[in-house]
């Protein structure tokens, strides 16, 4: 009795890491599918975009990349949720308890920091927003809705408090956002502007720094 025991567990043990083994795989094949998405939506759009495209950029068969989305509207969507998930992680984690200067600048660190590392997701976002937020619209007036006023209402006893300056708690929350996504979505006018500046050692540093001083000696007491 106890070999069968022995033997059931054993068989038992290889199923779970047979299947955990299962589970990292296909985690590692969407995120392929999804980084693959997003450069190829970022080019020609969603309407003109094929799931031929994205299997062909993910390196993989068109059946396989079926096997985790049904149609390109379910890899479309999952691109966008994904996003905003990344995005929001950074504010989710503004602490309450702590010195309101010092989350607020590694929040829009952070934010910067995304936005230079990926910024075909940004674009794809924006265009997006652009469309009417066909797609994300029930995310954006549930779950960001929701964080908005949760942070919102962080900001709003900092202020209270004489740690910040009097400021709209919300509209600091979309200035931020306008300024750090700005380096994603309108990189061609950066471009223009400052030529080959942009590709210079140190420029992404040098850009943080401007956008935090400019950010947050706004909001900083006065005395």
């Amino acid at each position: 009795m106890g070999a069968v025991l022995d033997a059931k567990a054993y068989a038992s043990k290889a199923d779970r890491d047979s299947n955990r083994q299962s589970t990292r795989i296909q985690t590692i094949n969407r995120e392929i599918i999804l980084d693959a998405a997003i450069a190829v939506f970022a080019v020609h759009g969603f309407r003109g975009s094929t799931v031929d495209q994205i299997a062909a950029k993910a390196e993989m068969s068109k059946p396989n990349l079926l096997y985790y989305f049904r149609r390109k509207q379910d890899i479309y969507r999952a691109v966008l949720e994904h996003t905003l998930d990344d995005w929001l992680t950074p504010l989710s984690a503004i602490d309450p308890q702590g010195d309101p200067i010092e989350e607020l600048r590694r929040y829009i660190t952070l934010k910067l920091k995304m936005s230079a590392e990926n910024p075909a997701a940004s674009r794809l976002f924006a265009n997006e927003i652009l469309a009417g937020a066909p797609v994300i619209g029930d995310f954006l007036k549930t779950r960001l809705r929701q964080l908005v006023h949760e942070k919102a209402g962080v900001i709003r006893r900092w202020v209270a408090e004489g740690r910040l300056a009097p400021v709209d708690p919300t509209h600091l929350i979309f200035t931020v956002w306008a300024v750090t996504q700005h380096y994603a979505d309108f990189d061609v006018q950066i471009r223009a502007v400052l030529g080959s500046q942009i590709d210079q050692p140190g420029f992404r540093e040098q850009t943080a720094q401007a956008v935090l001083t400019i950010v947050l000696n706004g909001i900083r007491p006065r005395g």
